[in-house]
Protein backbone atom coordinates (compact mmCIF):
# COMPACT_ATOMS: atom_id res chain seq x y z
CA UNK A 1 0.00 0.00 0.00
CA UNK A 2 1.42 3.34 -1.22
CA UNK A 3 2.23 5.97 1.66
CA UNK A 4 -0.42 8.13 1.98
CA UNK A 5 -0.91 12.03 2.64
CA UNK A 6 0.52 13.74 5.68
CA UNK A 7 3.33 10.53 6.24
CA UNK A 8 7.08 11.63 6.71
CA UNK A 9 8.78 10.86 3.36
CA UNK A 10 11.36 8.15 4.26
CA UNK A 11 14.94 9.33 3.19
CA UNK A 12 16.73 7.76 0.92
CA UNK A 13 19.84 8.29 -0.99
CA UNK A 14 20.44 6.86 -4.84
CA UNK A 15 22.39 7.67 -7.89
CA UNK A 16 20.89 9.93 -10.75
CA UNK A 17 21.95 9.33 -13.98
CA UNK A 18 25.36 11.00 -14.00
CA UNK A 19 26.45 8.64 -10.59
CA UNK A 20 25.90 11.93 -8.62
CA UNK A 21 24.36 10.56 -5.35
CA UNK A 22 20.95 12.48 -4.54
CA UNK A 23 19.88 12.32 -1.17
CA UNK A 24 16.00 13.55 -0.47
CA UNK A 25 16.69 14.99 3.27
CA UNK A 26 19.24 17.48 0.98
CA UNK A 27 16.32 19.29 -0.59
CA UNK A 28 14.29 19.87 3.36
CA UNK A 29 13.93 23.69 4.69
CA UNK A 30 15.01 24.19 0.77
CA UNK A 31 12.24 23.05 -1.63
CA UNK A 32 9.30 20.83 -1.88
CA UNK A 33 9.83 17.24 -3.94
CA UNK A 34 7.83 15.78 -6.30
CA UNK A 35 8.61 11.92 -6.43
CA UNK A 36 7.81 10.13 -9.66
CA UNK A 37 7.91 6.17 -9.58
CA UNK A 38 7.69 4.36 -12.73
CA UNK A 39 8.23 1.09 -14.10
CA UNK A 40 11.17 0.85 -16.48
CA UNK A 41 12.30 2.86 -19.17
CA UNK A 42 11.98 3.80 -22.77
CA UNK A 43 8.83 1.69 -22.18
CA UNK A 44 5.90 3.26 -24.35
CA UNK A 45 3.61 4.92 -21.21
CA UNK A 46 6.86 5.88 -19.02
CA UNK A 47 8.23 7.58 -22.34
CA UNK A 48 4.88 9.36 -22.72
CA UNK A 49 4.49 9.44 -18.85
CA UNK A 50 7.70 12.08 -18.50
CA UNK A 51 7.68 13.81 -22.23
CA UNK A 52 4.79 15.38 -20.56
CA UNK A 53 6.66 16.16 -17.55
CA UNK A 54 9.52 17.21 -19.70
CA UNK A 55 6.94 19.73 -21.54
CA UNK A 56 5.31 20.63 -18.63
CA UNK A 57 8.67 21.52 -16.93
CA UNK A 58 7.44 25.14 -15.80
CA UNK A 59 4.89 23.72 -13.67
CA UNK A 60 7.33 22.74 -11.48
CA UNK A 61 10.03 25.66 -11.85
CA UNK A 62 7.11 28.62 -11.42
CA UNK A 63 6.82 26.42 -7.78
CA UNK A 64 10.60 25.96 -6.97
CA UNK A 65 9.55 22.47 -6.94
CA UNK A 66 12.33 19.56 -7.50
CA UNK A 67 11.13 16.97 -9.97
CA UNK A 68 12.55 13.46 -9.24
CA UNK A 69 11.70 10.41 -11.11
CA UNK A 70 12.76 6.90 -9.79
CA UNK A 71 12.88 3.60 -11.25
CA UNK A 72 14.39 0.37 -10.70
CA UNK A 73 16.58 1.13 -14.12
CA UNK A 74 20.59 1.42 -13.98
CA UNK A 75 21.85 4.60 -13.92
CA UNK A 76 23.49 4.21 -17.36
CA UNK A 77 20.32 2.77 -18.69
CA UNK A 78 18.54 6.49 -17.30
CA UNK A 79 20.92 8.49 -18.70
CA UNK A 80 20.66 7.02 -21.87
CA UNK A 81 16.46 7.16 -21.37
CA UNK A 82 17.06 11.10 -20.19
CA UNK A 83 19.70 12.06 -23.34
CA UNK A 84 17.35 10.42 -25.94
CA UNK A 85 14.28 12.67 -24.54
CA UNK A 86 15.99 15.53 -23.99
CA UNK A 87 14.89 15.40 -20.09
CA UNK A 88 16.64 17.70 -18.09
CA UNK A 89 15.25 16.55 -14.56
CA UNK A 90 16.73 13.83 -12.09
CA UNK A 91 16.47 10.03 -12.95
CA UNK A 92 17.34 8.02 -9.83
CA UNK A 93 18.22 4.09 -10.07
CA UNK A 94 16.77 2.08 -8.03
CA UNK A 95 18.96 -0.93 -9.01
CA UNK A 96 20.32 -2.10 -5.64
CA UNK A 97 19.46 -3.42 -3.29
CA UNK A 98 16.78 -3.55 -5.90
CA UNK A 99 13.34 -1.81 -5.66
CA UNK A 100 14.59 -0.61 -1.60
CA UNK A 101 12.95 2.71 -2.40
CA UNK A 102 9.73 1.82 -4.20
CA UNK A 103 9.61 -1.06 -1.27
CA UNK A 104 9.86 1.50 1.67
CA UNK A 105 6.99 3.98 -0.13
CA UNK A 106 4.69 0.77 -0.92
CA UNK A 107 4.79 0.94 -4.28
CA UNK A 108 6.85 -1.80 -5.68
CA UNK A 109 5.56 -4.91 -7.31
CA UNK A 110 7.31 -7.96 -6.27
CA UNK A 111 5.91 -10.18 -8.91
CA UNK A 112 6.50 -7.70 -12.13
CA UNK A 113 9.92 -6.59 -10.32
CA UNK A 114 9.68 -2.98 -10.52
CA UNK A 115 7.71 -0.08 -8.92
CA UNK A 116 4.47 0.91 -10.13
CA UNK A 117 3.48 4.14 -11.40
CA UNK A 118 3.47 6.48 -8.31
CA UNK A 119 3.76 10.37 -7.62
CA UNK A 120 4.26 11.74 -4.01
CA UNK A 121 4.47 15.65 -3.68
CA UNK A 122 6.58 15.83 -0.39
CA UNK A 123 6.70 19.44 0.94
CA UNK A 124 9.72 21.25 3.02
CA UNK A 125 9.43 19.58 6.17
CA UNK A 126 9.33 15.99 4.54
CA UNK A 127 5.77 15.33 4.95
CA UNK A 128 4.12 13.68 1.70
CA UNK A 129 1.03 16.57 0.95
CA UNK A 130 -0.27 14.41 -2.37
CA UNK A 131 0.09 10.81 -3.46
CA UNK A 132 -1.76 9.43 -6.89
CA UNK A 133 -1.14 5.73 -8.07
CA UNK A 134 -2.15 4.69 -11.64
CA UNK A 135 -3.77 1.15 -12.18
CA UNK A 136 -0.80 -0.72 -13.91
CA UNK A 137 -0.62 0.40 -17.88
CA UNK A 138 -2.37 3.46 -17.06
CA UNK A 139 -0.89 6.54 -17.16
CA UNK A 140 -0.95 9.92 -14.66
CA UNK A 141 -2.42 13.00 -15.86
CA UNK A 142 -0.57 16.44 -15.81
CA UNK A 143 -4.00 17.72 -13.99
CA UNK A 144 -3.26 15.50 -11.59
CA UNK A 145 0.18 17.53 -10.93
CA UNK A 146 -1.41 20.90 -11.39
CA UNK A 147 -3.81 19.98 -8.53
CA UNK A 148 -1.68 18.89 -5.60
CA UNK A 149 0.87 21.69 -6.52
CA UNK A 150 -1.98 24.26 -6.55
CA UNK A 151 -3.23 22.78 -3.30
CA UNK A 152 0.66 22.88 -1.76
CA UNK A 153 0.97 26.50 -2.58
CA UNK A 154 -2.41 27.13 -1.20
CA UNK A 155 -1.29 25.39 2.16
CA UNK A 156 1.87 27.80 2.58
CA UNK A 157 0.18 31.48 1.41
Amino acid sequence: MALEKATTAPDFELANQFGEHVRLHDFRGKKPVVLVFFPLAFSSTCTTELCDLRDNIALFKADSVELIGISVDSKATLRAFAEAEGYDFTLLADFWPHGEVAREYGVFIEEKGFANRATFLIDTDGVIRATFVTAPGQARSIDEYTEALRELHAEHV
